[in-house]
């Protein structure tokens, strides 16, 4: 299956990367964030992408044009000739489809833009580049192809902490609740969808707004409920979460080490 990667965002909320890089490129460890997405993508088996560029587009070509996984991986040189210790990390099988789709457009106007790629597809993946998991993909899909569904997406809790406020109209509160503690579900993006979306899109429209909301009127909407792991960068305490992880050796997204 194609893997379509939305990587055109402004980064607003990530400013001490986001200003001198596009988000998509902020570093966990010694990697970029979008790397580890399509690793884990690769991972099972779905290697042909397709990057919706806007916002620093250049600097993603860039990487890619002059990857090179010594920069980051343990090699040996010998003799003048370098050999990798883990050359399964290389990208050299991947296909990468880079598609400038305007700095300032929005999620469903980037999908729209690479619609001519996606001809004859029966379904597609598709996700934001700023978020991570362990999500086993295999029954996801398999779960998905036995649904009669347009679109879907994975739900989870939130990994942010905060507290919902219970209160009168005076002001005086009433209950304090941890987002740990409800029943609370999230779009978590990784979605899975069939080239009918597109009957359902109209331009200028954001893809979770009025065309999701014409698939939910028709039921053709589903989510996959996942409980394990899963992460987003939105936020510039999201990247340090992200960069303690790394450092602990705490990385349940790598499976394929």
């Amino acid at each position: 299956m194609k893997v379509v990667l939305f990587c055109g965002g402004l980064g607003t909320r990530l400013r001490e990367h986001s200003e001198t890089i596009p988000k998509p490129l902020v570093p966990i460890g010694s990697r970029p964030i979008i790397w580890h997405l399509m690793k884990y993508y690769a991972f099972h088996g779905h290697t042909d992408f397709i990057l919706c560029l806007g916002y620093g587009g250049h600097h993603i070509r860039q990487f890619f044009l002059n990857y090179d996984p010594r920069d980051a991986e343990d090699f040996v040189l010998d003799r003048g000739q370098s050999r990798l210790l883990h050359p399964e990390t290389d990208v050299q099988d991947w296909t990468v489809h880079f598609v400038d789709t305007g700095t300032h457009s929005n999620i469903g106007e980037r999908l729209l833009s690479v619609r001519h790629l996606l001809q004859g597809e029966r379904a597609f993946l598709a996700n934001y580049s700023d978020q991570l998991t362990d999500l086993p993909l295999v029954p996801y899909v398999d779960w998905f192809a036995k649904a009669d569904a347009v679109a879907s997406f994975i739900t989870v809790r939130p990994s942010q902490s905060f507290h919902l406020v219970d209160m009168e109209e005076s002001g005086r509160v009433l209950r304090l609740r941890s987002v740990v503690d409800t029943d609370i579900w999230i779009n978590g993006g990784f979605m899975i969808m069939t080239p009918e979306i597109f009957d359902f899109m109209r331009p200028g429209e954001e893809l979770v707004e009025a065309p999701f909301s014409r698939i939910v009127e028709q039921g053709l909407l589903v989510a996959y409920r996942y409980a394990g792991f899963w992460k987003a960068m939105d936020t510039y305490k999201d990247k340090i979460s992200y960069d303690q992880m790394d450092a602990r050796g705490e990385r349940p997204w790598v499976l394929w080490r």
